[in-house]
């Protein structure tokens, strides 16, 4: 939900751009962990749902805020699940390295992401000004997009010319552009662009605001690191919560029958055997968000040879969860001894989430402690070729094979 504040009470927003933040670690090895999830003590439990601890809770959009003036530019879907606000300035060097990373993830995330740019022009930059001008002359024939990505990218060769050296480059740079020169040297000092310039430099002066400063999805600047990765994880999980869900999953298995799990995948498909006699929570939880389409279209986000194989994710992050938590259901003959065991993954006692693993090797450090809910009947072969991946800090990795579909059979 976006709510900004008036400007007056705006933080400094700290770039930071080296490195990953460091993340809680599930109960699994250090070397496949993931981000453990902050529990809302909101257990429920009827007669036809199955008892879980709600975390997600909906939302509903909200316009973007009058406040932004006329100095905002919006691209992106308007029911874009995460909207980011950037105060910004042209000859600004870290607003070019944010510039840098956000124009990837506005290029990752086309349908997740709505951007919106403010002009905020520093009154010290000898050329600020009419980079300005440049953006809003171009804005005028539809291309605002355009010349912004160019100023930013391009702001090495500019930045050192001589203010009417500049001029003669943003005109040939309109060119390269398709725009119409003669209009955009006309509008580059029109009354139009100018007034727009005015107004955001007072808007900049009056309300004491510092650039670059950053909003996702909130009234608070954003204080993380600004890399791409710590963005895209950020992106990659508050779009998730428009799939999550807000209540437990009804009670729809019987465990006394038969629940056999296609696993569709690029690579071939894996048949696992349910085990609802020994875990009836993680089974119901499984089958329910199979049905639900919940597993459809999502990777392999982590697989470690001779390992595991990690999917259930729809973020690809290895943090995303349905929206609930639930029970860890732990019994006596779940000794991880040999490959083709699948499990619920968790984030400590209780927190499994839906994300879900299946061995490909003997993995016995990991009794006691996840839920075997499976036993892979057939496809250990289509398990064994999938593309190793093991995300981490600095590194990006191949792009994981595809999890179709699940489809579920009762007998």
């Amino acid at each position: 939900m976006l709510k900004i504040p008036s400007f007056s009470i705006l933080a400094v927003f700290v770039l930071a751009l080296a490195g990953c933040a460091q993340t809680a670690q599930s109960g699994l090895p250090t070397h496949v962990s993931t981000l453990a999830a902050t529990p809302v003590p909101a257990t429920t439990s009827t007669a036809s749902a199955m008892a879980c601890t709600i975390l997600h809770t909906p939302v509903t959009p909200e316009a973007l805020p009058a406040n932004l003036g006329e100095s905002a530019h919006v691209t992106g879907p308007t029911n874009a699940p995460v909207t980011i606000v950037e105060f910004s300035d042209y000859q600004c060097p870290y607003c070019a390295l944010l510039a840098a990373v956000l124009k990837k993830i506005r290029q990752t995330h086309t349908q997740d992401v709505r951007f919106v740019f403010v002009d905020t022009p520093i009154s010290t930059k000898d050329k600020d000004e009419l980079a300005t001008q440049a953006v809003e002359a171009a804005d005028l024939q539809g291309k605002f997009w355009n010349m912004h990505d160019l100023l930013f990218d391009q702001q090495a060769a500019w930045s050192g010319l001589a203010a009417a050296d500049f001029q003669v480059w943003l005109l040939r740079q309109a060119s390269s552009l398709g725009l119409d020169t003669d209009k955009f040297q006309k509008d580059l000092n029109g009354k139009t662009v100018t007034d727009r310039l005015q107004k955001a430099i007072q808007t900049t002066a009056t309300q004491h605001i510092t650039v670059p400063i950053l909003f996702v999805n909130g009234s608070s600047p954003y204080t993380g690191l600004a890399d791409f990765a710590s963005l895209d994880t950020v992106v990659r999980m508050d779009a998730l919560t428009v799939r999550q869900f807000s209540a437990c999953p009804a009670w729809m298995i019987d465990p006394l029958k038969q629940y056999i799990a296609t696993l569709h995948t690029s690579k071939g498909d894996v048949v696992i055997q349910l085990l609802p006699d020994k875990a009836p929570q993680a089974v119901n939880a499984f089958v329910s968000l199979a049905r639900s389409g919940w597993y459809s279209g999502i990777t392999f986000y982590k697989v470690i040879p001779n390992f595991l194989a990690m999917t259930g994710d729809p973020s690809e992050t290895g943090m995303g969860n349905p929206g609930y938590l639930f029970q860890t259901e732990i019994y006596t003959s779940q000794h991880f001894e040999q490959a083709g065991v699948v499990a619920m993954d968790n984030s400590g006692p209780n927190t499994a989430n839906g994300r879900f693993f299946i061995t490909l090797g003997p993995a016995q450090q990991l009794y006691g402690q996840y839920t075997a809910f499976g036993e892979v009947l057939s496809g250990m072969g289509v398990l064994s070729a999938l593309t190793p991946r093991n995300p981490q800090p600095g590194i990006v990795p191949p792009t994981g094979d595809e999890l179709i579909s699940i489809t579920i059979a009762e007998k």
